[in-house]
């Protein structure tokens, strides 16, 4: 049985007042953009909900895989409209009722919206469950656990009926609550980071430390396809990578062996609010939970956050590991996460990295080299790309062409 539209459920923004056009405007655009590539879809967004007409071209199941996927939707349901005549309606749930297997149960939940409709909820349940139970052979009722749930809506513009609901992402539209710069390093905790941020209706650009020869060109795609795995649910997002070498070696060579990691994190900082600022951006989000590592205890927080007045957000602070390994299995990036190519931290981490340290000392080593020049230069030197669901490495590139020149 073909279904002919999609009942979109909106999340946290029904509680959004005089503002909620704003909401489901930009709602709307992202569910209009990740559908583009498909044929036989057609948004159209209202104030309480959202609806997707389907013409027999539409995947249906493509739709729904794609839908539940993006921010600010609660759940997704296929549904099959039909008009408030009883009749109608009560032809609709015989041919429904068609697709039940032997021996299921059923219910009939009637949500009356539209007040006028001659027959109040009480008698339109039972007409539709006497009109499957006739239409049928070995079909009984279960109203507490049912096999299959008919929910039946009568609204102004019509009925509109369905057994199935799946659920969304949640949260708020990704362009509703600005943008934020992303420090994205190539473990598993700054992807889920960014998933986390974007879910409050964040939009998001990346930012990445590269310090070849130290890390290799691996590192670089791994954290480019990590990108690429965020963007599926949100659209194309901008990578900025940083050519990060010359200043981390400037920082080992002049500060104390146990602070490195805490000057190394405060240049990335610097860098950032450049950055930031060319973009537009409103904060940097990270992906540091507390007492996790030696830099993410309250004192090098403290000492590294000392270099900006920019907010930083750190939707992570106070998971569990494992709440975060599973949040990044969830999304897809944590097979990507766990190859084994080291970013710039990672391969510069001293042997005994000191965990509470001292603000005046980390000033007093950085004071006997300026490094501002170095700082201007990383940021002038970044490499921006666009990365989008269909992004291909210049690796994934040349590995097409070969295909292309044997076949």
């Amino acid at each position: 049985m073909k279904f002919d539209h999609l009942l979109v459920r909106y999340g946290e923004l029904t509680l959004k007042g005089s503002n909620r056009k704003k909401f489901v405007n930009a709602l709307k655009d992202n569910v209009i953009r990740s559908l583009q590539s498909l044929e036989g879809t057609h948004v159209h967004g209202k104030r309480d909900r959202m609806y997707i007409s389907l013409t027999e071209e539409a995947d249906v199941q493509e739709v729904i895989s794609r839908v539940t996927k993006i921010f600010g939707i609660k759940s997704v349901s296929p549904v099959h409209k039909t008009t408030q005549e009883l009749e109608d309606i009560k032809n609709l749930c015989r041919e429904l009722a068609q697709n039940f297997n032997s021996g299921d149960t059923f219910k009939i939940d009637v949500k009356r919206v539209d007040k006028s409709f001659p027959l109040d909820t009480y008698e339109l349940q039972r007409e539709l469950g006497g009109v499957i139970l006739q239409a049928t052979e070995d079909i009984t009722v279960d109203v507490k656990q049912p096999d299959n749930n008919v929910r039946v809506e009568v609204r102004m513009d019509g009925v509109y009926i369905y057994t199935e609901v799946y659920e969304g992402a949640g949260g708020l539209p990704v362009g509703s609550g600005g943008k934020t710069l992303l420090m994205l390093s190539g473990g598993i905790d700054s992807p889920v980071a960014g998933m986390e941020i974007m879910k409050r209706g964040v939009r998001i650009e990346a930012i990445h430390f590269h310090s070849p020869p130290f890390t290799s060109e691996k590192a670089k795609e791994k954290v480019i396809e990590l990108t690429r795995i965020l963007s599926e649910r949100v659209g194309p997002i901008k990578l900025h990578i940083v050519p990060f070498t010359e200043l981390q070696k400037q920082i080992n060579k002049v500060v104390h062996p146990r602070y490195t990691m805490t000057s190394t994190r405060r240049m990335m900082l610097r860098v950032a609010d450049i950055v930031l600022e060319r973009i537009g951006g409103h904060a940097i989000v990270n992906g540091e939970n507390l007492g996790q590592v030696a830099s993410q205890t309250l004192k090098s927080m403290y000492a590294i956050n000392n270099v900006t007045s920019t907010p930083i957000l750190r939707p992570l602070v106070s998971l569990d590991k494992e709440d975060i390994v599973k949040k990044a299995r969830e999304i897809g990036t944590f097979d990507v996460s766990i190859e084994p190519y080291e970013d710039c931290c990672t391969i510069f981490t001293p042997k005994n990295p000191v965990t509470e340290p001292d603000f005046d000392k980390v000033v007093k080593y950085e004071s006997v080299y300026n490094f501002d020049e170095m700082v201007q230069r990383a940021a002038d030197n970044v490499e921006t790309i666009t990365i989008n669901k269909d992004y291909k490495s210049e690796k994934d590139k040349d590995t097409d062409a070969l295909i292309d020149e044997l076949f």
